[in-house]
């Protein structure tokens, strides 16, 4: 039987041990590595409220920028990337799905916060180039993007990546729900209540309470008769 793991194992320093060991408690999914997990975290974030749970292959980069509530499911292959003090803020009850990835982009003006209540669907990403800010019982399915950023492109003579992009704060209204697919830019945000339909793309702002559909998304009719 080949030992070569083994045998490496054997040879590894104190801190390569404490390495190896954290990469194997990170992407253990049972209940033992998620108590671990967990006590390693809550001396970690800037603070974390009870009854948090983080999955297997989270990945969190600066936690002493972020803070998370209570009763929060940080749930497997979960990303946060906090680049400055404006950090990332999760409220209560707050769920994120699978593979979801929230980074604030810039270490001075890049900031993300989620409501109580928030449901982040399988695959959605989140940027807080200058602020992203998502109000309460917000619902969101898979794979929606929200970026308060776009390059210019102006000058053909120049690469596009040398020419910088607008940027503005981007914000998601309280109960508003955003179905598989949706993607907002940077000219764009979503009124209380309001509702935007799957494959949309948002770049303008939604007025609360209405149902909006289509690249460029655009409202179509409001929520209920008295409205």
């Amino acid at each position: 039987m080949d030992n070569f793991f083994s045998n490496a194992f054997k040879s590894l320093t104190i801190d390569q041990n404490e390495s190896f060991c954290r990469t194997v408690i990170m992407a253990d999914p049972s209940d033992y590595a998620m108590a671990l997990r967990l006590e390693y975290y809550k001396t970690k974030f800037k603070s974390m409220g009870k009854n948090v749970k983080i999955g297997a292959n989270v990945k969190i980069v600066n936690p002493q920028f972020i803070t998370v509530g209570d009763n929060v499911n940080i749930s497997d292959f979960v990303t946060l990337i906090a680049r400055g003090e404006g950090g990332i803020v999760i409220g209560n009850d707050v769920n994120l799905n699978d593979r979801v990835y929230i980074d604030t982009e810039s270490s001075d003006t890049g900031y993300v916060t989620i409501g109580d209540s928030a449901y982040i669907g399988t695959g959605t990403t989140l940027f807080g180039h200058v602020g992203l800010e998502i109000g309460d019982h917000v619902l969101m399915a898979q794979n929606i993007t929200i970026t308060p950023y776009s390059h210019i492109f102006d000058d053909p003579t120049r690469d596009i990546i040398t020419q910088g992009g607008h940027t503005k704060k981007v914000v998601i209204g309280r109960d508003a729900y955003l179905g598989m697919g949706v993607c907002v830019m940077y000219s764009g945000s979503v009124g209380d209540g309001s509702v935007v339909g799957a494959h949309s793309t948002v770049v303008k702002p939604i007025p609360a309470y209405s149902v909006a559909v289509g690249t460029p998304a655009k409202v179509i009719k409001k929520r209920g008769s008295n409205l």
